[in-house]
């Protein structure tokens, strides 16, 4: 398989960056489309050039890391799937393809496809966490949590922190994930005391990182990798209202 790529190419966040067209040969069908990066790469540093560079790490679908914005559709057009999840054979019928970072002021370009996204990380010390007394762990069984209650936190923990619900917003809004992590605590006992306070910090922390609000368009959820729902946002809001 042959592709020819479009690759947004950036030095630093404060350059002006442009498209590069790049041509890959004989790429299988069975490569990952980070390995296709991978590979041009290499052809790259054999000619001496800078090669392109990306975000990953565990590139199993779990560490939210990888970050890609494929002919428009961050993460690419497969539902429920992450960038380094999808496959050359996914493209067997797009020869041609545009790649891009994630487009946000509050996710400044690194370099290349590279972006910071150390803002979700102050959101999540501004009061993603459970207050505690130091202390050796309490008996298990000891706070009894309905199975559904459980399972609504769960999925919202399913969240990693990835970005694409952000990348996607037309007002890049955090607000679906901001929404996963309180509501993945609000769901539980432990969380349920410090619910509002926790809110308030968190949204309040988004804002001044310079995200947007949500105006209900719902793209983040349909390009969620995690397939975490909308639903979330609106338990945040009644909290914040309560």
């Amino acid at each position: 398989m042959n592709f020819t790529l479009h690759i947004w190419r950036q030095k630093n966040t404060s350059s002006d960056g442009s498209f590069v067209t790049y041509h890959v040969e004989n790429i299988d069908s069975d490569t990952s489309f980070l390995e296709m990066l991978d590979h041009l790469n290499e052809k790259l540093i054999d000619k001496g050039e800078d090669c392109v560079v990306f975000d990953y790490d565990c590139r199993e679908g779990i560490c939210g890391t990888c970050s890609l914005v494929i002919n428009g559709h961050p993460h690419g057009e497969k539902k429920a799937t992450t960038t380094c999840q999808l496959y050359m054979r996914d493209y067997a019928n797009q020869r041609e393809l545009w790649i891009e970072p994630w487009r946000a002021q509050s996710f400044p370009i690194m370099k290349d496809l590279a972006v910071k996204r150390e803002a979700f990380d102050r959101i999540i010390q501004s009061g993603g966490f459970i207050s505690v007394s130091v202390g050796s762990a309490p008996e298990a069984n000891s706070q009894l949590i309905n199975k559904d209650d459980a399972d609504c936190a769960f999925d919202s923990a399913t969240c990693i922190g990835c970005g694409a619900c952000v990348a996607v917003c037309p007002n890049a809004s955090a607000s679906l994930f901001v929404a996963a992590k309180i509501n993945h605590f609000e769901q539980l006992p432990q969380g349920k005391i410090e619910s509002k306070k926790r809110a308030e910090r968190m949204i309040n922390q988004m804002e001044e990182e310079g995200f947007g609000s949500c105006s209900n368009h719902r793209h983040c959820e349909t390009v969620c990798p995690k397939e975490i729902s909308v639903s979330n946002i609106a338990t945040m809001n009644n909290l914040l209202l309560a």
